[in-house]
């Protein structure tokens, strides 16, 4: 059944393969990124008119989410292959709006982090981390969230990034 679903060019057999793939992909997270990847192609090589590539990127993307180190491995994955076909199906407006719901979705992940590992003390931090645009340096909070012992530890993170990167005068 499989085949004939992988051999359809009919859009819905890329929604009900995305939906399988979710399901055999549960446990295996890299896995899920590769066959992602496949499925975002598959899009492309169908030469489906981009309003379509877009509504069902946007599906496979909600229904294959990735963590976070993942989810970066993926875009860059997809831009290195959108780039090899020389298209851009998203447009500036759009990568700004992915863009967006990255900040938003790592600064939902630092809040939800902060108050299970750190409590109160972690809460009372959030505000100082969410005035951050950065999508590289929040990823490190995020990630910075498991490995820190302290809210102290944590800070330093971003500390040292943001005093790493000022101009030197």
């Amino acid at each position: 059944m499989a085949t004939a679903i992988e051999a359809s060019r009919n859009p819905l057999a890329t929604v009900v393969m995305a939906h399988l793939k979710a399901m055999e992909t549960r446990n295996d997270r890299i896995e899920r990124k590769q066959q992602k990847l496949v499925l975002v192609r598959r899009l492309y090589e169908q030469g489906l008119r981009r309003e379509d590539v877009i509504n069902l990127f946007g599906f496979i993307d909600w229904i294959m989410t990735l963590p976070a180190q993942l989810e970066t491995e993926f875009w860059q994955e997809y831009r290195d292959f959108e780039e090899s076909l020389s298209m851009q199906y998203v447009t500036s407006v759009e990568r700004f709006g992915i863009e967006k719901g990255k900040l938003e979705a790592l600064l939902k992940g630092i809040a939800l982090g902060l108050k299970l590992k750190f409590g109160e003390s972690g809460q009372d931090l959030f505000p100082e981390i969410e005035s951050i645009q950065d999508v590289s340096l929040l990823e490190a909070i995020l990630e910075g969230i498991d490995t820190a012992s302290t809210v102290s530890q944590l800070r330093q993170i971003y500390h040292s990034h943001t005093t790493d990167t000022q101009p030197e005068v």
